[in-house]
């Protein structure tokens, strides 16, 4: 019998027909959590990201800035969406250590349906220009001078600008202020403005501030040299030998996104970042494209949570 005549006998019958078609994805718009204010870097890629997005996915793309935290108040908030598809958030490492470092009520990994290891980001060591240092090695020597009159800002306490400046204080053996912010865009301005005199400031958003002289760009605080920045030194090579911090941005919904959906943003913000045009600008960003599966970001995350517990131990980082 040919297969169209079964299923009408089937239907004549009252036999149910299941359909092999999965339900249409998405239906509305998509919301775009971005746990930190406009300016930071993360706001930035998803303004780059949100508008090919919609057009790929046929429904608008709302990017929403929720602060606060160090990203944790907006990751958070993505939790606790249902579990559709339709609310995604843009996040960095602050994931894992934001919940190692104050309470949360979510888990790293467990609570999360990964989707996209986007991008990795070194952070640049920068000072205010007032400041009378050219070198990390000269800031080193002007805090052992004046120990505990330098103070630095970050995106908040958990960021990777917290972690690198920890790490850096104790191992070249100074002292700092820590003045969190609720996002690295008002810690830049206040640098500029000369209310702290140093930042560990993400590479895509302190890059332009280098570029325009408003701010002294000392080192990178990644393993090797970057290709947007080849003239600064990495801090490993200039005074602190084995140092090496970096931040990774990533996509991830609340757990329990449907397969099809996670993997179709995967597919289709992998094709957006992939162009020409945004390649260049992720550059000039000092953003370096990972990319992979969403299994593949599953895997990574449960390594970093690893990694990151061990650190939080060692450099003994506590939150403030």
């Amino acid at each position: 019998m040919k297969r169209r005549d079964i299923l009408v006998g089937a239907a004549m019958l009252g036999a149910p027909v299941v359909a092999s078609a999965q339900p249409a994805w998405p239906t509305r718009s998509i919301r775009m959590i971005i746990p930190f204010p406009p300016g930071g870097t993360t706001d930035i890629l998803a303004r780059l990201i949100a508008p090919p997005l919609a057009a790929a996915l046929g429904q608008q793309v709302v990017v929403e800035n929720r602060s606060g935290g160090a990203g944790a108040a907006g990751i958070v908030e993505t939790l606790r969406a249902p579990p559709d598809g339709h609310t995604i958030c843009i996040t960095i490492s602050t994931l894992i250590t934001a919940a190692l470092l104050t309470r949360q009520p979510y888990h790293p990994v467990n609570d999360v349906t990964p989707i996209l290891h986007l991008a990795d980001v070194a952070n640049i060591l920068v000072v205010n220009k007032a400041l009378p240092v050219t070198s990390v090695p000269e800031l080193i020597a002007y805090a052992r001078a004046n120990p505990g009159r330098l103070a630095y800002g970050s995106a908040g306490i958990g960021t990777s600008q917290h972690f690198s400046a920890e790490i850096f204080q104790q191992a070249a053996g100074v002292t700092f202020v820590h003045v969190p912010y609720r996002g690295g865009g008002p810690a830049l301005l206040d640098l500029i403005g000369g209310q702290v005199q140093l930042m560990f400031g993400n590479a895509s958003s302190t890059l332009p501030f280098v570029r325009n002289d408003q701010l002294r760009g000392l080192a990178v605080t990644a393993a090797t040299r970057q290709s947007y920045a080849p003239e600064l030194p990495t801090i490993a090579e200039a005074a602190i030998p084995g140092y090496g911090v970096a931040e990774w941005y990533a996509v991830v919904g609340p757990a329990g996104i449907p397969a099809m959906a996670a993997e179709r943003l995967n597919r289709e913000i992998l094709a957006i970042v992939g162009t020409p045009e945004a390649r260049a600008r992720l550059l000039d960003l000092g953003a370096e494209i990972v990319g992979g599966t969403p299994a593949e970001f599953g895997a990574f995350l449960r390594q970093d949570l690893v990694r990151m517990e061990a650190l939080v131990r060692r450099a003994n980082i506590r939150s403030e």
